[in-house]
């Protein structure tokens, strides 16, 4: 490791959320000495007073852009107005005061969500305009995408440094289970491992089965980032994902397994899928800056249903 961050200022915002957690644990193993977590009670990103007194009182030579409006199928179907413009405006100001402040270098954090809905798969970084989102999450997808356009309008105008990642699915320790807002992984674990505790015949899910992700480990998605913050520096976006890809009938069955559910799996198929298939083409992050998921996914699902048996009961 050399000594990037180590005298560096580092604002990440979303830095007390799940993702956000590990990035802050990398900085810190890097040595980073300055690390400023805008707090959501301090700070509303989405109020552009609030952002540039961010930056008066934070003064970052860095800023990595974590902070999200998410959640899963269901949570995009009743608040695309909202993850529309919240997530539009966090980006579009934080990217402009950001200029207007002259920070060395801004970290855009994309979403999968943003490819068109039927991209080939592995899904490669040139593909990114080639149609639309998948419809349940679309205005999610394109707010974020946006950043993008923004990142590459001003390097090309201003000459501003701002790099544009594209995480797959996360999951790990830590992650959300709120059955409201959580995505697909922490939602079959709360399924499975609460109707084990309860005794419960069998499980609902969504969809059919039939559809494909894929998923990195939050540990494994902080490195990605870390690595791109400190040695990335071209307008092209970069995927970051472990390069696998599991049916969600699959993964239904491989999570019940693990947490010792054996009873029924009942799907709703008038409850929608998603985008039919995801698998990234990671070859440009190996690539650009030497980034590999580490983490066995079988072995990362065991580190997560055990973290939320452990803690499940102060959630």
């Amino acid at each position: 490791m050399g000594n990037f961050f180590e005298n560096k200022r580092i604002v990440v915002t979303g830095g007390a959320g799940f993702l956000g957690r590990y990035v802050q644990e990398g900085l810190k193993a890097r040595g980073c000495r300055q690390i400023l977590v805008p707090r959501i009670e301090e700070y509303n990103l989405v109020d552009v007073e609030d952002v540039i007194r961010m930056y008066q009182t934070m003064q970052p030579d860095v800023v990595i852009h974590l902070a999200a409006v998410v959640g899963g199928i269901g949570a995009n179907r009743q608040h695309p107005g909202r993850y529309f413009y919240e997530n539009l405006m966090m980006g579009v100001q934080l990217i402009e005061q950001g200029r207007l402040h002259g920070i060395e270098k801004f970290v855009a954090i994309g979403t999968i969500c943003a490819y068109p809905k039927f991209t080939p798969v592995p899904f490669k970084e040139e593909d990114l305009w080639n149609g639309y989102p998948e419809e349940t999450n679309a205005p999610y997808g394109l707010a974020k995408k946006m950043l993008l356009v923004q990142s590459q309008a001003y390097r090309q105008e201003y000459g501003f440094n701002s790099i544009f990642l594209l995480p797959v699915n996360l999951y790990g320790p830590g992650d959300n289970f709120d059955p409201v807002g959580s995505h697909v992984i922490p939602a079959l674990i709360k399924k499975c491992v609460d109707a084990v505790e309860e005794g419960r015949a069998f499980i609902e899910c969504w969809g059919t089965g039939g559809a494909s992700r894929e998923f990195l480990y939050a540990a494994d998605a902080a490195e990605g980032i870390l690595l791109a913050t400190e040695k990335y520096d071209k307008p092209e976006p970069v995927n970051l994902g472990a390069g696998f890809e599991i049916t969600i009938r699959q993964l239904v069955e491989k999570v019940s397994d693990l947490s010792g559910f054996k009873g029924q799996i009942r799907w709703d198929p008038s409850k929608p899928d998603g985008q039919p298939r995801r698998r990234l083409d990671t070859s440009r992050a190996m690539r650009e800056f030497g980034f590999r998921a580490k983490t066995d996914f079988t072995s990362g699902l065991k580190e997560t249903i055990d973290w939320y048996r452990r803690n499940k009961g102060n959630r």
